[in-house]
């Protein structure tokens, strides 16, 4: 992949993903596609000279139109806000598999081949995030899901 093949952050309106954004454009990508359900006004921070995109993408279509000609996705984009807010919106939390699975179906489609997933510690057991001597959550401490 070269710095000026299409990079596409979902979830660039939140704090992770607006940081990815601002580094990526750091680091020389000159194509970058920002793509978030929050309006522009409501995002955490905007880049300059990158292209952003508003849209539900727990849709298949906007899906779509975020995916076309990537080279790259990174896929941060899901409900969620911490312990307290999934305690209280639990459908919406889980509801956030559709954008996973539809930016997948999207990214299939369109033949991008490279594509990140990320997920958040607040899918780990609580006990495991509360011992001091816990360095990394891993793939296996996400079971029991205690979160």
């Amino acid at each position: 992949m070269s710095k000026n093949d299409l990079v596409v952050v979902t979830g660039a309106g939140g704090f992770i993903g607006g940081h990815l954004v601002r580094v990526l454009q750091e680091r020389g990508h000159t194509k970058i596609r920002a793509v978030d359900v929050k309006p522009l006004a409501e995002w955490y921070q905007k880049t300059p000279g990158v292209e952003n995109q508003v849209g539900d993408l727990a849709l298949l279509e906007p899906c779509r139109k975020a995916a076309k000609d990537a080279a790259m996705i990174y896929n941060l984009a899901a409900d969620m806000g911490g312990m307290g807010f999934i305690e209280t919106h639990k459908a919406e939390c889980m509801l956030s598999v559709l954008v996973s699975t539809h930016m997948l179906v999207a990214a299939k489609e369109a033949g991008v081949p490279r594509f990140f997933y990320s997920s958040s510690a607040c899918v780990y057991n609580g006990d495991k995030q509360t011992d001091a001597n816990v360095t990394a959550l891993k793939e296996a401490d996400a079971y029991p899901a205690l979160p």
